[in-house]
C-alpha cells in the first residue's frame, strides 16, 4: 500500500472521529455551551417536547408528573416504582433521559401518538449534559434581578463605539457573521432624525452635517435632535399606545372627552427628560404624593384613558369592575411586561401567578373614586369623576405646557383615592357579582416580594415597589420597549410578555447591562436613547448580502442596520414636513383632517357631537399625525391601514403589515396629493433647471441626492406628464384642484401639474417611508 493511500485512510479516520464528535455535541455546527442553563438551553426543549403532557396544565397532565418545576421533577415517579425523572449527576439513571434517547416506540418519549416529534441528537446531548452538571432548575430569567456583566472581550476595538457594541459584536462573531460598514451620512441622518423626532431633516441640517468633517459631527447632530421639541412628540407616540389614549369614550354612543391635556403633559415629560422612576410614580399615584401638584395629579390620567359607557340600562358595578380590570391589564402589560390578565378567571396556566395574586394587584386600583356609570344618557360629559379642573391661571403658571387658546376651564379624568377602604374579593371566573375570598392589596409575589413594612397597601406603595431597583422587570421592560422602537425588534421579541411563554432574550447580558446602567444613571431616558443611537450597531448600513439574509433573515443578531417602515403617524408627518405644509404647533386639542365621507355616520347611535364627522380647516389640517382625532369605534382610516393602534386597549408593539391598500393611500390620499401640489408650485416659482427642482424635491422627501439613474427616470416621467398636459390629454387644473391650501396663481398650472405628479411618485417610493 502506498504511503499516500495510508495517509488518506488515516486522514479520513480522524476526520470521521471529529465529525462524530461534533454531531454528538453540536447542532448546525454550534458546540454545546460549557455550562448548560436550564432557562436558556433546557426549558425551551422541555416546553416544546414535554410540557404538553407534563407541564403546568393540570387538566392535560399525564402520569401525575410535572417537569416545569423542581419540586415535582425530583420526587419518585408515581407510575414507575423506584424511578426518578431526573437524578442529578446521573443521566443513565434518569427516566427522562432514558426515554428521550430510547428507540423503542413503546417506551420512548415523546410518545409517537403525541405527534410532538422526537428530540434530535443535539437536544438529547443538552439534556444529558445538564443532568450531568446537576440538573439545576433556575428561577425564570425575567423574575431574577438583572446583573451588570463585564463587557465581552474583543480585538476589534476600532468598530465599537460604546458598551452596546461589545455585546452585539460578541454575538455576531459567535454566529459566524461580520458587522456592516457605517451607513453613509445622508442615510444615517435620515435614520436618526426620524428616530428622534419622527421628522425628516431639513436641507440646512443635511448640508451642515455633510460638510462637517469633525470627529464629533454625528454626536452634535444627535444632541440637536434630542433638544428639539419634536423629540417629545416622537417619544410620546409609543406611550400613547400603551395608555390606550383616544379622544372619545368608546362603546355605542362614543362621545367626545378631553384627555388631551394629559397628552400635552406626556410630550412635556419627555422633552423635560423626567426620570422614568418619577414618570411612572406620577402616573400610578401622583394624586397621593405629599402636597401633590396639579401636574402630578394630571399625570394619573394615564389610567383613566380606557373606554367608558354612557348607555342607559347598564349595571354600574359591572362597568366599574371592567374599568379596574383594564387598569390592571395596562399596568401588567405596559409597565411590567407580563400577561397578568390571564389570571383574572383562574390561576395562570404557565406563569407563577395565582388568581389571588391578580386580585391583590387589582385591589390597588379598586379604591379609586370613579363609578361605573354617571350622568344622563342624553347629556355627555367631557370628563368623568374624579376630575382635575384646569383654569387659565393654572395654564399660565404651573401647567404652561398645555396648549389651549381659550380662557375657559378644562376638565380631565384623573385618579382619586377614597377616604375609606373598599373591600376586594377574588371574583369567581372573573364575574363582577361573584365574590369569593377577600384579599388585600399586594404586588405580584413571583416578581418581587411586596414588603408591607416598606410599602403601604395603596397606589403609592405599588409605585414604590414598581420603581425599586431590585424589581427585576421595570427597567428591563422599558429598555426592551425602546430597543424595539429603535431597532425594529426587541431584545425580547415578545415585548409584552416576559413570562414563561414569552420569547427568550437574544442578548440577555446586554439587556441586563442596559437595565442596570439605566437605573444606575437615574433612570435617564435621554441618556439611554443617546446610547442607542451613538452605538456602532445602530449606525450600520442597512444593506444586506445574500449570505446575511440567509443566515439571519430577521436581523436578530444585528449584523446590519435596522430597516422597517415608519409608524403610521410619521408617514403623514414626512409628507407634511417635506412639502412645507406641517404646522409645528406643540400640543393642544386633537384635529380632524381629511377623511372619506360617511364613515362616522355609518357607525353611530345618532346621539352626541360625534355622530357626524365635521372636518377641520386651516392649520388644523396640517398638524402632526399624533394629534389626529381618534374615535374609538371608527379610528382614522388612513392610519389604520398603516397599522396604527386602534387604542381600545393597551398595546406595546404594533403589527407590521404590507398591503396594496397602503400603496393606494400613498397614491390617492388628499393629504399626499395636496402636499405634492404645494411643493410642486413652490419649486415651479423658483429659478433653475427642472433637474435641479426634481433633485431638490427628492432631497426634501428621501433625504439624499438622487443618483443619475434615478434623476433620469424622474425627468423622463416629468417630460411624459408635461406632454400629456400640454396636449390636453390630462387636465392640469383638475389635477391641481386638491386640498384646501391656497392655490398659487403665479405658478404655471401645466408645469405645476407635471411636477406634482413627479413629486407624488417620489412620495410613493418605498425608501420615502422606510427607515434604514
Amino acid at each position: 500500500m502506498s504511503s499516500f493511500r495510508v495517509f488518506v485512510i488515516v486522514f479520513l479516520f480522524f476526520a470521521g472521529i471529529i465529525f462524530l464528535s461534533q454531531s454528538c455535541n453540536s447542532k448546525d455546527g454550534n458546540a454545546l455551551p460549557k455550562t448548560i442553563s436550564y432557562n436558556f438551553d433546557v426549558r425551551p426543549i422541555l416546553s416544546d417536547k414535554c410540557f404538553a403532557c407534563h407541564g403546568p396544565d393540570a387538566n392535560k397532565r399525564k402520569a401525575k408528573l410535572r417537569l416545569d418545576i423542581a419540586d415535582s421533577a425530583f420526587v419518585p415517579l408515581k407510575e414507575t416504582k423506584g424511578a426518578f425523572a431526573f437524578v442529578p449527576g446521573k443521566p443513565e439513571e434518569s427516566e427522562v433521559f432514558k426515554r428521550i434517547s430510547s428507540s423503542d416506540p413503546g417506551y420512548q418519549m415523546p410518545a409517537p401518538e403525541s405527534h410532538l416529534g422526537l428530540l434530535n441528537e443535539h437536544e438529547i446531548a443538552v439534556i444529558k449534559k445538564w443532568i450531568k452538571q446537576g440538573a439545576k432548575y433556575e428561577k425564570h430569567w425575567a423574575f431574577a434581578g438583572p446583573v451588570k456583566a463585564a463587557l465581552p472581550a474583543t480585538e476589534d476595538k476600532k468598530w465599537v463605539k460604546n458598551e452596546i457594541d461589545y455585546f452585539i459584536l460578541d454575538k455576531i462573531k459567535e454566529k459566524g457573521l461580520t458587522p456592516s460598514e457605517e451607513a453613509d451620512k445622508e442615510r444615517l441622518l435620515k435614520r436618526v432624525s426620524e428616530d428622534l423626532t419622527g421628522l425628516p431633516p431639513s436641507l440646512q441640517m443635511m448640508d451642515d452635517f455633510i460638510n462637517d468633517k469633525s470627529a464629533n459631527a454625528y454626536e452634535k447632530v444627535v444632541d440637536i435632535l434630542l433638544h428639539n421639541s419634536a423629540y417629545g412628540e416622537k417619544m410620546a407616540l409609543h406611550w400613547l399606545d400603551i395608555a390606550r389614549y383616544a379622544d372619545s369614550y368608546g362603546y355605542q354612543d362614543d362621545n367626545i372627552r378631553t384627555q388631551w391635556p394629559w397628552r400635552d403633559w406626556l410630550i412635556h415629560a419627555f422633552n423635560d427628560n423626567l426620570s422614568y422612576d418619577k414618570f411612572l410614580t406620577w402616573q400610578i399615584a401622583g394624586d397621593m404624593l405629599p402636597n401633590a401638584t396639579k401636574e402630578q395629579v394630571l399625570a394619573t390620567a394615564f389610567f383613566r384613558n380606557h373606554k367608558y359607557t354612557e348607555e342607559g340600562g347598564v349595571v354600574p358595578e359591572e362597568y366599574r369592575i371592567e374599568y379596574i380590570l383594564d387598569k390592571t391589564k395596562t399596568y401588567g402589560k405596559g409597565i411590567m411586561g407580563i400577561t397578568i390578565e390571564c389570571a383574572q378567571c383562574h390561576d395562570h396556566k404557565y406563569d407563577p401567578f395565582k388568581q389571588k395574586d391578580y386580585y391583590s394587584l387589582f385591589a390597588f386600583f379598586n379604591n379609586t373614586k370613579e363609578v361605573g356609570y354617571e350622568g344622563d344618557v342624553s347629556q355627555s360629559k367631557p370628563a368623568k369623576n374624579p376630575l382635575l379642573t384646569i383654569d387659565d391661571k393654572d395654564r399660565q403658571k404651573l401647567l404652561n405646557f398645555i396648549n389651549f387658546k381659550d380662557t375657559g376651564k378644562l376638565t380631565v379624568s384623573v385618579l382619586g383615592e377614597r377616604d375609606t377602604l373598599r373591600k376586594t374579593y377574588v371574583l369567581n371566573r372573573g364575574v363582577y357579582d361573584a365574590p369569593t375570598v377577600q384579599v388585600s392589596a399586594a404586588a405580584i409575589p413571583a416578581v418581587m416580594k411586596f414588603d408591607t413594612l416598606q410599602y403601604p397597601r395603596n397606589r403609592l406603595g405599588l409605585a414604590a415597589w414598581t420603581v425599586n431597583k431590585k424589581n427585576p422587570l421595570t427597567a428591563r421592560v422599558f429598555v426592551n420597549q425602546l430597543w424595539h422602537e429603535f431597532f425594529g425588534r426587541g431584545i425580547v421579541k415578545s415585548t409584552g410578555d416576559f413570562g414563561m411563554q414569552g420569547e427568550l432574550p437574544t442578548h440577555p447580558e446586554l439587556l441586563d447591562w442596559l437595565a442596570v446602567d439605566f437605573m444606575e444613571h437615574g433612570w435617564d431616558i435621554k441618556r439611554l436613547v443617546k446610547q442607542f443611537v451613538m452605538s456602532a450597531t445602530y449606525r450600520q448600513s442597512a444593506k444586506v448580502t445574500e449570505e446575511k439574509l440567509k443566515a439571519d433573515p430577521e436581523n436578530i443578531y444585528l449584523s446590519r442596520g435596522p430597516r422597517f417602515r415608519l409608524p403610521a403617524e410619521f408617514v403623514r408627518d414626512i409628507v407634511l414636513s417635506s412639502s412645507g405644509l406641517l404646522v409645528r404647533t406643540l400640543g393642544g386639542p386633537s384635529v380632524k383632517p381629511y377623511q372619506p365621507k360617511g364613515l362616522w355616520e355609518s357607525a353611530t347611535s345618532g346621539r352626541g357631537v360625534l355622530a357626524t364627522y365635521k372636518q377641520d380647516h386651516g392649520d388644523s389640517l396640517y398638524r402632526r399625525g399624533m394629534y389626529t382625532f381618534i374615535k374609538l369605534t371608527v379610528p382614522p382610516p388612513s392610519m389604520t391601514m398603516f397599522d396604527a393602534s386602534n387604542r381600545d386597549q393597551c398595546e406595546v408593539k404594533r403589527l407590521k403589515t404590507n398591503t396594496p391598500l397602503q400603496a393606494l393611500i400613498m397614491m390617492n390620499d388628499p393629504t399626499v396629493l395636496e402636499a405634492s401640489r404645494v411643493l410642486a408650485q413652490k419649486l415651479v416659482n423658483e429659478q433653475g433647471a427642472v433637474s435641479d427642482k426634481i433633485n431638490k424635491a427628492f432631497r426634501l422627501i428621501v433625504c439624499r441626492k438622487a443618483t443619475e439613474q434615478e434623476l433620469k427616470i424622474l425627468q423622463d416621467y416629468y417630460g411624459e406628464q408635461l406632454q400629456l398636459f400640454k396636449e390636453k390629454k390630462l387636465d392640469a387644473q383638475l389635477t391641481l384642484k386638491v386640498g384646501e391650501y391656497k392655490m398659487d396663481e403665479k405658478a404655471d398650472p401645466v408645469l405645476s401639474a407635471a411636477l406634482m405628479k413627479t413629486i407624488n411618485t417620489i412620495y410613493n417610493l418605498e425608501e420615502t417611508i422606510t427607515k434604514g
